[in-house]
């Protein structure tokens, strides 16, 4: 099966600015959208006159994107929208809360900044109704409040974040016709994929393609390794002690998530050309093993970004980097998504938080490009890609989602020293001294 991503030929119609109702790229009753969840909204809504001001991290072809959903929400209810996107937004919005002129909505790359902002009081705290709302209509709906709520400036804990648009890490690419013709089925669980590891490693096959370089930035591929074991061998309180540092980086739970790793990344017959070459391999030229014939690999772990750099009409697709069945810990996702968050509270704030729990709001963007959801109520068929579709079952089927620990942890940990103490254990180091070094260092920083 030949996979591609791409965008539709309405995403191409998108004019930039503000969205006006002559610009909706699907007219409103026609195709399979859930337009009667459209129709309640704007029956129960009217902002005419209103102003929503909403800044985010999206520009470009990403801001038409999400303007051609905020044209819907104008349409609805008669208020005019104003987005505007940057690529310095979490400075932008630093600096405009400082200056007490915030826009309505901030829309946050990931929850740190949001938890900052809460704490200090420039945030608004959202309804019960609405934490209560993506607990059920979300697919591990408990994941999602979790992540979207922090401490106000008392100190009591409220839903201050509304998570919309996903990313996905935890998944394995292969070339399906190299595995049709090796007779390699797709495993199911983790004792499986180590399993079928072996099993290529005995037919003289190297199973995985494994690359930690990326510049100043090398290491970040092992990290999100790492998480995902630890969400496949501990519960994900945790991992949430862990990204917290409630229990020490050099914690038994985390060296153990380390050493899981190390059973691919450290087996020199596992990786190709050891465990030396992925630490020095460019992310985005390890997975071209993949394609050559015959394969240098067979399997190549990255987020969903990763087809952007494969050979061009390369033969892929993709399987969920799967749990262990002795552990019974579920279905759990690692991945990142962006939170809308009330920066200035208005009727038009509150009603455009409602409008994200309608399926129109996440049917429009879908239908296009790039985008997925936890939201159980969308018809799934109105995906522009077979590949996007099948993500998005994945993140359905989550029993537990968890954001990137290092984007969590403080930059000097998470984009400094957890990087390069991985570099060091997969090239040989014990994972025990590496872990006790990360923590030394996030001692320091008390």
């Amino acid at each position: 099966m030949k996979t591609r991503f791409f965008t539709s030929a309405a995403a191409l119609a998108l004019v930039a600015g503000t969205a006006q109702a002559q610009d909706l790229v699907f007219p409103i009753g026609e195709g399979d959208f859930n337009w009667d969840s459209y129709q309640a909204f704007a029956d129960g809504t009217d902002l005419s006159g209103q102003t929503l001001t909403i800044t985010g991290p999206w520009t470009g072809a990403d801001a038409e994107l999400v303007e051609s959903v905020l044209a819907y929400f104008e349409e609805a209810t008669g208020a005019s929208v104003e987005y505007s996107g940057s690529d310095s937004f979490e400075q932008d919005i630093v600096i405009a809360t400082q200056a007490d002129s915030p826009p309505n909505i901030a829309v946050f790359p990931q929850p740190g900044l949001m938890t900052d902002l809460a704490a200090r009081g420039e945030l608004a705290a959202m309804e019960q109704d609405t934490a209560d709302w993506i607990r059920e209509n979300y697919a591990a709906g408990e994941s999602w409040v979790s992540l979207g709520s922090a401490a106000g400036p008392d100190g009591s804990e409220n839903l201050y974040g509304f998570f919309y648009k996903v990313d996905l890490k935890s998944l394995v690419w292969y070339s399906p016709e190299q595995f049709d013709e090796a007779g390699y089925d797709v495993p199911q669980t983790m004792e499986e994929l180590i399993a079928l590891s072996d099993q290529i490693v005995a037919d003289g096959g190297t199973p995985w393609c494994i690359g930690l370089g990326s510049g100043a930035a090398t290491g970040w591929p092992a990290t999100d390794w790492v998480e995902d074991m630890m969400l496949r061998t501990q519960p994900p309180e945790v991992y949430d002690q862990w990204v917290s540092n409630e229990i020490p980086f050099d914690d038994p739970a985390v060296v153990g998530a380390i050493e899981a790793y190390g059973t691919f990344a450290r087996n020199n017959d596992y990786v190709s050309g050891g465990s030396e070459a992925a630490a020095t391999t460019d992310f985005r030229d390890s997975p071209a093993g993949l394609f050559s014939f015959p394969p240098e690999c067979y399997m190549h772990r990255q987020a969903s970004f990763i087809p952007t750099f494969f050979p061009e009409d390369a033969d892929y697709d993709f399987f969920y980097f799967p749990a262990f069945e002795a552990q019974d810990l579920g279905n759990p996702v690692l991945g990142a998504g962006t939170l809308f968050s009330i920066t200035e509270d208005s009727d038009a704030a509150r009603a455009f938080i409602d409008f994200l729990q309608t399926p129109i709001a996440h049917e429009v963007w879908m239908a296009q490009s790039g985008f997925l959801t936890p939201h159980t109520g969308v018809n799934s068929e109105l995906f522009g890609s077979e590949t996007i579709r099948n993500m998005n079952d994945i993140l359905l089927n989550a029993t537990t989602f968890r954001f990137d620990a290092s984007d969590l942890m403080p930059a000097e940990i998470g984009a400094g020293a957890f990087w390069t103490g991985m570099v060091d254990y997969t090239t040989g180091a014990d994972a025990a001294t590496v872990a006790g070094q990360i923590q030394d260092r996030w001692d320091q920083l008390n």
